[in-house]
């Protein structure tokens, strides 16, 4: 038995691909420009799972450039009409679609007022495309399961790829020209394990820090919106201060814990959450010690987050079916979203 959202999922490898393949001089103008011109500021515009590929860009640009990126709460402009001074500021929207009205007022508003705007958006004859001073394609092809896949994953590598760019690092492109072969591995991990804890589960706390923590988000969207399950995402840090009284004996926890520099933390909140009685679903490179999920490894430990969510696509995916539900028709959604 397969699905849509199945299909979508395994088309992400082939999707990266032609991504890496094309408009290598676009991407290279615009991280030109903001070389020559560093922003002032930076302003993600985004929502759903695009505003967790956006978060994952801010944690690499604050990380790796020192520029601080902040996401836009979309109603201060569209219901309250505020005018932001937007003198030296960079804006960067994300969507699959492009077509929420929602998105591409902000995004027109401060380029008027001003600001360097770009869109990442799959459909580059969107609005948003066309409210954008810069157009990036995802090429994740037609995308028609409710629940994003591919589009998210494009929406990671283009967001890393700018950044890669911006500082001409090339060992991070490099990698990222290799990511495909990291998606088939990723594919060929055994998430099974997964199923059975949650498959008569009602809630979940879904935990990452760091780059990993915008995967954490999607996760628990996804098992929310296709699974039925009231999944939360928090920090590994953000858990200790308040919703770790919650844990009880048995309460569900996934954790995504991948090299890099929040995975010491991660991988002792697990232990101890364990230890308080959780049942805890790690994710970790295999050879991890308390591994239930394995997570394959890329050219790049900033990358291994975009390799883990291609994991847990597939395995979302097997659990939405083991629960009775239809992954490509979650109840009470649809593809395109239209807000204001």
């Amino acid at each position: 038995m397969t699905s849509r959202m199945l299909e979508e999922t395994r088309e992400a490898p082939a999707a990266v691909a032609r991504l890496m393949d094309a408009d290598a001089g676009a991407y290279a103008a615009f991280a030109r420009n903001l070389r020559e011109q560093p922003p002032l500021s930076m302003l993600t515009v985004a929502r759903g799972s695009s505003d967790h590929a956006a978060a994952y860009l801010s944690y690499l640009v604050m990380a790796r450039l020192g520029r601080l990126v902040a996401s836009l709460p979309m109603s201060v402009i569209t219901l309250y009409q505020a005018h932001l001074r937007s003198e030296g500021l960079v804006a960067l929207a994300f969507s699959q679609s492009g077509r929420s009205p929602d998105l591409t007022a902000p995004i027109a508003a401060v380029g008027a007022a001003g600001a360097r705007t770009a869109a990442f958006v799959n459909d580059i004859q969107s609005p948003l495309a066309a409210a954008a001073q810069w157009q990036f394609a995802l090429h994740a092809g037609t995308e028609t399961s409710v629940a994003a896949t591919k589009s998210y994953i494009c929406q990671l590598v283009a967001g890393a790829r700018l950044v890669a760019q911006w500082q001409q690092d090339e060992t991070t492109l490099g990698a990222l020209r290799e990511l495909p072969s990291a998606l088939q591995r990723a594919l060929a991990q055994d998430w099974t394990p997964m199923i059975a804890p949650l498959q008569s589960r009602d809630r979940l706390l879904v935990i990452g820090r760091g780059t990993g923590l915008p995967v954490a988000a999607e996760a628990a969207l996804k098992l929310k919106e296709v699974c039925g399950i009231q999944a939360e995402a928090f920090s590994g840090a953000e858990l200790r201060h308040g919703p770790m009284a919650l844990i009880e004996d048995g309460y569900p926890l996934l954790v995504f814990a991948p090299r890099g520099p929040a995975q010491a933390d991660l991988l002792a909140l697990a232990r101890d959450m364990q230890g308080r009685g959780a049942r805890v679903l790690l994710a970790a490179p295999e050879g991890t010690p308390g591994t239930v999920l394995p997570l394959a490894s890329c050219g790049h430990e900033d990358l291994d987050p975009i390799v883990a969510v291609q994991s847990f696509y597939q395995a979302a995916e097997a659990l939405a079916r083991a629960r009775g539900l239809d992954p490509d028709h979650p109840r009470h959604l649809s593809k395109v979203t239209h807000t204001r």
